[in-house]
């Protein structure tokens, strides 16, 4: 299950992506604006941001995503040719531009990758270990 932050102003296309995904049993969660997501990736784990282009040129080219190791970030836009300049940091993170809804299934390709690489890593589970426990010799 890949933990995926969906940011953008078009609320039709994000809840039609969602249902998708929560059929695919991925963990979903909304964001209007890029400042928005700052909250949601607080514990660490990895995350897949898909993020609008408008949401990104509206957050201005100061923008930041709180991208955690494992995470990544796929921008998307309405046409191919609506492609926002984005940092350095950022456009390394980027696995992919996509012109949506028309590219929702390679999306959907790019979650399933991602998540596959997640757990491959061992990224994708959070282990708690208490400090007191020390290995056996």
């Amino acid at each position: 299950m890949a933990r995926v932050i969906l940011v953008g102003g078009d609320t039709a296309l994000l809840e039609g992506l969602a249902q998708t995904l929560l059929g695919l049993e991925h963990k979903v969660l909304f964001a209007t604006t890029v400042e928005e997501v700052a909250g949601m990736a607080s514990d660490g784990m990895p995350a897949l941001t898909v993020v609008s282009s408008a949401a990104l040129e509206d957050a201005g080219f100061g923008a930041t995503l709180p991208l955690t190791l494992g995470s990544a970030l796929i921008v998307y836009g309405s046409s191919q040719g609506e492609r926002p300049f984005l940092p350095a940091r950022l456009q390394r993170a980027t696995l992919a531009h996509l012109v949506l809804p028309l590219e929702r299934h390679r999306l959907v390709a790019l979650i399933q990758s991602f998540e596959s690489r997640s757990r491959t890593t061992g990224r994708s589970m959070r282990e708690d270990i208490p400090d007191d426990v020390q290995p056996e010799v």
